[in-house]
Order: C-alpha cells, then structure tokens, then sequence
C-alpha cells in the first residue's frame, strides 16, 4: 500500500492498549497499522515518543458572550490554534441562544465564524435559554439532522436559567430525537440567598464565590436532575463535577440503574479555593462555577475518573480577560458576585493530566485516552470518525516527547487571555507534533495550519458509556411509561 504519510517507531497507545507499531495514513485517514510498514511520501520518525489519538474537547466556550453579555477573548481562530498546541484535534464549543434569539439564526451565525478560523475540526453544542413549542418541535429535530446532537441547559444564571417544568420539555425532546443533555447543575436560589448575605456583610473579595457556591448547590441540583431524568428515563450528563457531596450522588445514582454521566475538568484537580484568597481582585482569575474546592475535593475527582463515575474530562475554557470588558465589569469595584466566570484551560487541559495523571502512575496511558478523546467521541457521536487509533478514522494523532519538561507561563500559550491560573506549575511531558486528518498542524512550537482549514464534523446520535443508558429502564416502574415508550427513539435498540 502506497501512503500519504507514515508514523513509524512509535510508542502506540489506543483506548484499549499500548504496542510499538507504525501508522500509514492514506486521505487524511489511519489505512494501516502494524510493524515495518513502507515508507509514505512523508515520512516521520516517531522513535522515543508516545503516540496517541488528539484530544476531543467537549466542553469549551469560543467567540461566545456569557449571559452578561462579556463576549470571549478567544476567537476560533485563537481558541482553534490554543488547542492544537496542546494536542487537541476537535473541539465542540458551544453556540449559545440567548434569549429571544431564534436558533438556526443562531446556528447559522456560529458556523460562519467558525469555518472562516478554525484551524482543526469542530461541532457544536447547542446552549438553550428557553424552550418554546416552536423550538421543540421544530429547531431542536431539524439541528440534530444537521449534526448538532447535544444541548445544554442552565439550572442557574439569571438570564439562563430554565425552570424545572422547562427541563423537562428539553429532557423530552432530547429522549425523543436521541440527543444528549448537558447539564449545568447549581441551585440558583441557593447561590443567590447566601450571596445577598454576603454582601449585606461587606463581603466582597473572589474568595467569597467559593463561599456563595456552597457544594450543597452542586449536589442538590445535581439530585434534582438526576430525578427528573429518572421520570422519563432520559440520560443526561452533568458537567463540571467540583467535589465529594455530587460525586458521591452520581456514583449511588449509577449504581441504581440511573442514566446520569459526568464530566470534570482541570481546575477541579489542580486548583483549590485557596487560589481565590489572593490579594485585591488577582483571586478573581481563579473564578469559576462551580469553584474550585479543597485537597479533599481534587481526590475525590481523581477517584471519580479511575473509578468510571465521571467519564470525559474537559477544559471548560472560559477565556475572559483580565479587566473591565472582561473578568472584571466594574473595575476595581466589580464585588464576587459580578465577575465573570470561568477559567482558561483550552492548551493545558492534555499537558496537566499526562504530567500529573500519566507520568506520575495515577492513570494509565489508556485511561488517558478514554477521557481526552474516546469517550467524548461515544458521549457526542464522533466515534464513527474520531477518539481513537484504528483502521478507518481520521488520523488525528499526537507524538508526545515524555522527557520534555516545561514551567508553565502565558507568555508561550496562544490564547488571548492575558494569564493563565496554572503559571509556574511544571510539566513533564508535552505534544510536540500534531495531526489533524493526517495533516501536521503544529510541530516542535510551530504552527503549520492555516484559517479555515478545520472542517465542520456533524455528529451522530451519542452512545453513552453507561450500559443500556438509550434504552428505557424497566426497573423504574411509573405512570409515564406508555408516554415515555412513545416518545423513545431508541426503545428497540
């Protein structure tokens, strides 16, 4: 067989196995694995390095406004470029309906930013501030044809939120068209009772978001939702899971027969609040929601990823510069309760997890690609195509150098942020060639791909990692079993 480009001498890991093997790539997909393959017309030498597929970022926030209006640092130019440095291949950013906006206009607009700047692949998530008759009927069916097979709703924010009613109206769609359901699961009321007491008390600073975001939030929404999946026997995943109290209420959840996933992200493992106690507003870059916990809270995460209760790990990149058209609306004035929320993570979300997870035995390599791209792909429908090292996907590869070791700073990222909240951590461990379909788009801190030449990947109905999660439970008996029968796509599956 005659290929375009081969990997040879390299360290292969997959999702279910590590073995030294060469890789040829034929049109922009893996055609051959196996030892002493011919020579392609190009040619790369992989001896030394770990070579695995490129990460799947699910859970990213580029050229999107929050629901205050503060539009992003990253653009999907930056945000695209960000994330193949750090060995990303796919993104899947959100596009946001804010209210009052009608969503394919919504749609329509995010796929003409991107597909001018992109520089790797892409999809969306489509975020859902109401849910009007129209749109589930309507909106919802026609995105999912068009690839669009996830959707995130808010249970806090005030201009996101949606009520329990409404939850339900997008759970019923979702189980009817066989999409999934992101949840962000925070107790609006909750945050909002204990913020009021806060500043009633002239407590202001970042490290009182930790204190308004109390885990009691987390887990009682995350209850809540975990509940009303059960009455139509809907699978959701709840995403940036922080500590014990929610992690706790998954894993019981899962082990009776509920359909809930779960996601966690870097700053739950290598941030605390102790980051948010830091002189004048610099806590502020360190916000996020939920918060950052305690030691106690990165252990319990760590356990939830080796044990199979949170299945994806992503960054949430949230990319809000450091000032007044950023993180900090009213300048030095800007109180906990009105700062932006969200940390950046798009670049070191892969570096943190192989340095701490990978290198230092708390995973293995094969763990490692189960969270960073072959359960994102099964979770959001890209395993047709991406997540793994196999004949007949895109070869989205990625040769790590493990002898690399490097002090964290912004200055040698490529996000528009302004700052990074792991500066001066050291990692071990770093991507020094990556391949989008077949294509080197960066290597040895270059960059070699250009605007646009990301392309837009439309994803199939999910596959959930929890056995059985699309189809009905007959263990949970309820009055709404015949509706729930007629409304499941999936029933005979």
């Amino acid at each position: 067989m005659s290929f375009d480009l081969t990997i040879r001498n390299g360290r292969i890991t997959t999702s279910t196995s590590t073995f030294e093997a060469d890789i040829g790539i034929v049109d922009g997909r893996i055609a051959a694995i196996g030892p002493g393959l011919e020579p392609g017309r190009q040619d790369i030498d992989a001896t030394g390095k770990w070579v695995m597929p490129g990460g799947i970022d699910s859970h990213v926030h580029i050229e999107q406004a929050s629901s205050t209006g503060v539009m992003c640092a990253d653009d999907f130019y930056s945000g695209s470029v960000s994330a193949a440095f750090g060995g990303t291949t796919t993104i899947i950013p959100f596009a946001a309906q804010h209210r009052g906006n009608k969503v394919p206009a919504v749609i329509a607009d995010y796929h003409q930013r991107a597909r001018e700047k992109a520089v790797i692949d892409y999809g969306f998530h489509l975020i859902l501030s109401e849910a009007t008759p129209e749109m589930l009927k309507e909106d919802l069916p026609r995105a999912i044809a068009d690839g669009i097979t996830s959707f995130k709703v808010y249970m806090t924010y005030d201009a996101l939120k949606i009520d329990d009613y409404h939850l339900l109206e997008v759970m019923e769609a979702a189980g009817r068209e066989g999409a999934m359901l992101m949840i962000h699961a925070e107790n609006h009321d909750v945050i909002r009772w204990v913020a009021q007491r806060l500043l009633e008390k002239g407590l202001k600073a970042p490290k009182f978001h930790g204190v308004a975001h109390d885990p009691l939030a987390e887990s009682e929404a995350s209850a809540r939702a975990i509940s009303l999946s059960r009455l139509l026997d809907v699978p959701v995943l709840l995403v940036h899971i922080s500590g014990p109290e929610a992690i706790g209420l998954i894993r019981g959840a899962q082990r009776l027969g509920s359909k809930v996933h779960a996601e966690s992200c870097p700053q739950y493992l290598f941030l605390t609040a102790e980051d948010m106690d830091r002189e004048g507003l610099e806590g502020a870059k360190f916000c996020c929601s939920p918060p950052a916990r305690d030691a106690a809270a990165q252990e319990a995460v760590w356990e939830g990823f080796l044990d199979g209760t949170l299945q994806v790990y992503s960054s949430d990149h949230a990319p809000f510069r450091f000032d007044t058209g950023g993180k900090l609306p009213k300048g030095d004035a800007t109180t906990f309760k009105e700062m932006a929320n969200g940390v950046p993570g798009i670049e070191l979300r892969l570096p943190l997890l192989f340095s701490e997870g990978v290198l230092k035995g708390r995973i293995t390599p094969e763990q490692f690609v189960q969270l960073t791209a072959t359960n994102h792909a099964r979770m959001y429908g890209l395993e047709h195509q991406k997540g793994d090292i196999a004949v007949g996907l895109d070869a989205d590869i990625v040769l790590w150098d493990p002898d690399v070791s490097r002090t964290v700073t912004w200055a040698d990222l490529h996000d528009q942020v302004g700052y990074t909240p792991y500066e001066g951590r050291v990692i071990q461990g770093w991507p020094e060639t990556v391949l989008s379909r077949g294509r080197v788009v960066v290597d040895a801190g270059r960059l070699l791909a250009e605007r646009g030449q990301g392309q837009y990947v439309a994803r199939r109905c999910p596959r959930p990692i929890l056995e059985g999660a699309m189809r009905p439970n007959p263990s949970h008996v309820s009055p709404w079993l015949g509706l729930r029968g007629k409304a499941w796509k999936n029933d005979s599956a």
